[in-house]
């Protein structure tokens, strides 16, 4: 009897090897990086064109342009018609499903609020902010040329979307020269122009003019 004890304890030891071996073998793979076809995947483009966004990221568009994504960097340095609208196309959907996710977290988040503190408004920082905002405008519309004036005065890094552009960049040119837009500050990217393809009614519920910031995942009107 007195070896039966370290029998079943050296028994007990060595069936537990295999479990602590896939254990570690599954940590392994979680920590490894994605593989090109992965990365591709998650974009909806060919490992090919994944290798020809790593090699224009080391050339001058990586230079010009730090930190945009593959589909930009694509569509951008695209070389035909054909495959900048593809690209276009790949990137308004992406856009569209993430946006869709972060509005639903932040109804949710809206929700939880008032469901945990009811009658409490939602607590807001005081501090100026220096993140971008996106504000939507149209043309012929005294409040949106109201809303940009006070936000051009507070300096905000601003993305400006025209929604009754139609996709007509001469009708851009001509909104941003009678509302005086800096063409400097155009230059450096501090302001953006650019004609509204959905983002209006998804992230503006049709209200206009509206400002919007981006807090994390979600959301937040700005107010004057």
């Amino acid at each position: 009897m007195k070896w039966l004890i370290p029998l079943l304890l050296l028994t007990a030891t060595v069936q537990a090897q295999p479990l602590q071996v896939q254990t570690s073998l599954s940590a392994d793979s979680a920590l490894r990086p994605l593989t090109t076809q992965q990365q591709a995947t998650v974009w909806g483009i060919t490992p090919e064109e994944w290798q020809r966004y790593l090699t224009l990221k080391q050339q001058a568009r990586g230079v010009w342009s730090p930190g945009l994504d593959p589909l930009t960097t694509l569509g951008v340095e695209a070389e035909s018609d054909h495959e900048r609208q593809r690209f276009a196309e790949l990137l308004v959907r992406q856009e569209y499903q993430r946006l869709e996710k972060e509005l639903a977290f932040q109804r949710a988040y809206d929700a939880a609020w008032q469901r945990l503190y009811p009658g409490l408004t939602p607590l807001k920082t005081t501090s100026a902010s220096t993140a971008r905002v996106s504000l939507f405008v149209k043309d012929d519309c005294p409040p949106c040329d109201s809303l940009l004036r006070t936000l051009l005065a507070q300096q905000r890094p601003l993305d400006i979307w025209l929604v009754n552009s139609e996709g007509d960049d001469n009708r851009v040119r001509r909104w941003a020269m009678a509302h005086g837009i800096d063409a400097k500050l155009v230059s450096e990217h501090s302001i953006t122009l650019n004609h509204d393809a959905g983002r209006w009614l998804l992230l503006g519920q049709s209200k206009i003019p509206v400002a919007l910031e981006r807090k994390g995942e979600q959301w937040r009107e700005v107010l004057p």
